[in-house]
């Protein structure tokens, strides 16, 4: 039957770092066994002086939670290293994953009718559950699980595979579910995994083979600049190893090399920050390890050059350092912000999608013409659904031809534009936002109709016939994000938007930075801009699309950001229509 934990809130608020000894793991739930689990005396911990501030309490974070207060919050689970058993996190764990809980649909009762849905009774079977295919079986990690908590983590696994058919590769959904049940009952885990694998704002367990990769070469990337001197040394002493061999496990040094202790106090911070903590932690790691290779003989290169993947997991097994030296060496990373590693996930993403298609015969990247991978019939669907709004369709086909033509003409243009877009975006509904044709010609209507959607997709018709446009990653919201010095950015989203052209010229301009490693510079990275008298998209000596207030007129100049050419002949031009999508439920 489920379980439910009684109301801790006094508990959590007043347990020390000192306890008695009966109540050492009160904070753990009944399906843990808890007899291998160390709790005090770790490692080289400092002894309590009586000096030390004390430990923050939840209701003082949960206050700070309802005031939507994330920096205060971030900061104090940072610094606040709460005692492995403290029952603190029975509440705190929930409710920093019900932060980023998207469907409203979850009441009361919710996941108990879908097991009986999946499995017709809530009752936990004897017999072992068949895993859903996006689970590692090499590592389905219990930790201190007992064989009730194992099965328990078997079947919110399997309602979640269920729930959501999206997912069809993710390998730390199972640990991170394990870690969950520790301290909580089965149905507060399913709704903490449900926050974290639906959230909008940041990232915090890939779900696709595609995420999964471009999180390993992201981490790969990020560590050849932030620890170069780890990363030179391993290649020195094992030429003939790929570093692309030893990052493709670098979750693994985390989650199943780390001693418990750590993992509990990196997942307070990470439940509330997202995956860039684990970024930072294995970038520590690293550095870690290599001053551990130059001073202990353990690992001396002829002890771990044949295998530095399985001897990084052994070291952190045995980290000499406790868990807040870790958080405070992690966090202490400069030029680590969340801008620059999502450009570097955006980078690395649309360089293997690239090469992808490259290597599935398209060699049309750049002026594609092909829809590969599309459409399928959802896609389909999506498409048909858009022609139906699509003012500017009209005017696709060449004077003098048939309606039939023209029609074929229409579907053949928004087959191409959407081959183009993201895969993941394709398979949402297109809603139109916005066309001057209903709406006016007005900069000020546009942001009213537009600025709250991510992405859109901006298509325009010019007086001489002209098609084009551009697919626009970010909110145009953000034109008003401030800096830390309070001015407002000029330029704001990333690196998926690209523009197209469709008539008289089919072609599509992505993000220079797709072409390779190498850093292009600031003229390269100038995606969007706007304010009350303009909109640009695409800089570097020119504007790839520049409209007015009264988005009547415009100009189109080559670009660094996406090196195209002017997208109509003449550079400037008058518009007719101009139509902006988003897309349902994205």
């Amino acid at each position: 039957m489920p379980y439910h934990r009684a109301d801790t809130s006094a508990q959590a608020d007043k347990l020390s770092g000192i306890v008695e000894e009966s109540d050492l793991y009160e904070g753990f739930a009944p399906h843990v066994e808890t007899s291998e689990i160390k709790t005090l005396d770790f490692y080289n911990l400092p002894k309590q002086t009586g000096k030390e501030p004390a430990l923050r309490s939840f209701t003082e974070i949960q206050q700070l939670l309802q005031q939507n207060k994330k920096r205060d919050v971030k900061n104090i689970l940072r610094e606040n290293s709460w005692p492995i058993n403290s029952p603190i996190r029975s509440q705190l764990w929930p409710a920093l994953c019900a932060q980023h809980l998207t469907k409203q649909n979850m009441l009361d009762g919710f996941y108990w009718e879908m097991v009986h849905q999946v499995f017709g009774t809530t009752e936990l079977s004897e017999k072992p559950i068949m895993l859903p295919a996006f689970v590692d079986a090499t590592h389905c990690l219990p930790y201190h699980l007992t064989s009730t908590g194992r099965a328990v983590a078997d079947r919110i696994v399997n309602v979640l595979g269920y729930d959501c058919p999206d997912i069809t590769y993710s390998p730390v959904l199972y640990p991170i579910t394990s870690l969950l049940l520790h301290f909580m009952s089965e149905e507060e885990a399913y709704l903490c995994l449900a926050g974290l694998v639906g959230s909008k704002e940041k990232t915090f367990i890939n779900q696709t083979k595609l995420q999964h990769e471009v999180t390993w070469k992201t981490v790969m990337q990020i560590a050849k600049k932030h620890t170069k001197s780890a990363i030179a040394y391993f290649q020195r002493i094992c030429p003939g190893q790929k570093l692309e061999r030893v990052f493709m496990d670098w979750c693994w040094w985390i989650l199943a090399g780390l001693p418990f202790q750590h993992l509990v106090r990196i997942m307070d911070c990470y439940f509330h920050e997202g995956i860039k903590v684990l970024y930072r932690v294995a970038l520590v790691i690293l550095n870690l390890f290599h001053k551990e290779c130059q001073s202990n003989n353990e690992w001396s290169p002829d002890n771990i050059k044949n295998d530095i993947g399985n001897a990084l997991i052994k070291f952190c097994k045995k980290i000499p350092v406790s868990p807040a030296k870790l958080l405070h060496a992690a966090f202490s990373i400069r030029g680590l912000s969340t801008q620059y590693i999502s450009r570097i996930f955006i980078k690395t993403e649309m360089l293997l999608k690239s090469r992808s298609a490259l290597n599935s015969g398209s060699k049309q990247l750049i002026k594609s013409r092909s829809s590969d991978n599309l459409p399928t019939s959802q896609s389909q669907v999506n498409i048909q659904m858009m022609s139906h709004t699509l003012t500017i369709r009209e005017h696709f086909g060449l004077p003098g031809t048939t309606n039939f033509i023209k029609t074929w003409t229409d579907r053949q243009f928004l087959f191409t534009l959407w081959s183009w877009l993201p895969v993941r975006i394709t398979m949402y509904q297109p809603v139109l936002l916005y066309t001057t044709e209903e709406h006016g010609c007005s900069l000020t209507t546009f942001y009213v109709r537009v600025e709250q959607h991510e992405p859109t997709l901006l298509m325009i018709k010019t007086c001489n016939n002209e098609v084009f446009g551009a697919y626009c990653s970010s909110r145009w919201l953000e034109r008003n994000v401030k800096d830390d010095k309070g001015q407002r950015q000029a330029y704001f989203g990333t690196g998926e938007t690209f523009l197209f052209s469709l008539y008289p010229e089919r072609a599509k301009y992505p993000w220079v930075g797709i072409e390779g490693d190498r850093d292009l510079g600031h003229s390269s990275e100038l995606f969007m801009a706007a304010d009350s008298k303009m909109i640009t998209i695409g800089g570097g000596e020119g504007q790839a699309i520049w409209m007015d207030e009264n988005i009547r007129f415009g100009k189109t100049d080559a670009c660094k950001t996406f090196n195209n050419p002017p997208l109509c002949p003449s550079g400037d031009f008058e518009i007719r229509v101009l139509e902006v999508y988003g897309f349902v439920g994205v």
